[in-house]
């Protein structure tokens, strides 16, 4: 049987398009469906879930920036227990794949939580890495690779599910951190994860931020997040899910063609709640305007000529 142009096999995970939403900015699925039919898109990656409840951060959280957004939420989540009792009983039943993404403030934990998610209903773990690491000094687990290595391996030990390391842009040499989890056990990459930024209130000379800074996403990101996408894809064997600014059909193909498998659509949900289904739409447009049967030939497919 011939397969549909948009469908993928992305880690043994079967999924309708290679468009997934990105943690943090589709809740867990139901928030959003009055909006789109989670059903219709490649898969959902839920809001982050930590060890114990979060309540997030104090102050204000977003602020508007040219182009893009700033946040600083701060993780507010109920916990990884009260998400497997309460929450993944309402989306088990989506028939798109549930991939989580999972933060921690140790090693120990990250792996403790990735036995606790090892569950049929759970297509993978998304690792968040960019977070700060308490056990040294709260420097971000995806700023030493060292570091990120360890958080890797022993999320391997703990689980048989899919891994997919989602990588911090702040750090001086994303490859070669890139190449250190993936001879960790990272089964995929994901990447890019928020800029760090900052907003000033002219006003009161306050910073607008209740955390003072936050991460940077949106379009104003997308070229800085296409050329770490390029430069990793061409340093890896694994596959890449390409983030950061894709509000477009167009933007999607942009981050294809420098070595992204998936894309994961962020900033856009704001804007528009049925995103990832318009950017699949639109990719599949883009393929039948260009004659090609399927889009796993537009991956790493950059005309450097």
């Amino acid at each position: 049987m011939k397969r549909d142009a948009l469908e993928i096999d992305f880690l043994g995970i079967k999924m309708k398009t290679p468009v997934m939403t990105g943690s943090g900015t589709f809740g867990y699925g139901p928030e959003y469906s009055d909006y789109v039919d989670p059903n219709k898109i490649g898969a959902v990656v839920v809001k982050g879930i930590t060890p114990k409840p979060r309540a997030g951060n104090k102050g204000c959280r977003i602020a508007e920036t040219p182009s893009g957004m700033l946040n600083c939420i701060g993780l507010e989540n109920p916990g990884v227990d009260e998400f497997i009792k309460t929450t993944l009983p309402q989306i088990e039943g989506y028939k798109a794949p549930i991939i989580v993404n999972v933060s921690a403030n140790s090693v120990k934990e990250y792996g403790e939580m990735a036995a606790k998610l090892s569950l049929p209903q759970i297509a993978a773990l998304e690792i968040n890495i960019s977070c700060p690491n308490l056990e040294s000094g709260g420097m971000l687990f995806g700023a030493d690779c060292a570091v990120a290595s360890d958080v890797v391996r022993e999320v391997r030990k703990n689980t048989k599910l899919p891994i997919i390391t989602k990588m911090t842009p702040n750090v001086t040499d994303i490859v070669t951190i890139a190449k250190a989890l993936e001879d960790a056990g990272s089964d995929a990459l994901s990447l890019i994860n928020t800029l760090l930024g900052m907003a000033i209130d002219t006003r009161t000379w306050k910073p607008v931020l209740g955390n003072i800074t936050g991460g940077l996403s949106g379009p104003a990101v997308k070229p800085v997040a296409v050329r770490m996408v390029y430069q990793v894809a061409k340093a890896v064997k694994i596959p890449i899910v390409g983030m950061g600014g894709i509000m477009t059909g167009q933007d999607a193909v942009e981050f294809m063609l420098a070595g992204a498998s998936a894309v994961s659509i962020g900033t856009a949900n704001f804007v528009n709640p049925r995103a990832a289904e318009t950017v699949a739409d639109e990719i599949r447009t883009y393929l039948a305007e260009r004659n090609l049967s399927h889009v796993s030939e537009l991956v790493g497919k950059v005309n450097l000529a």
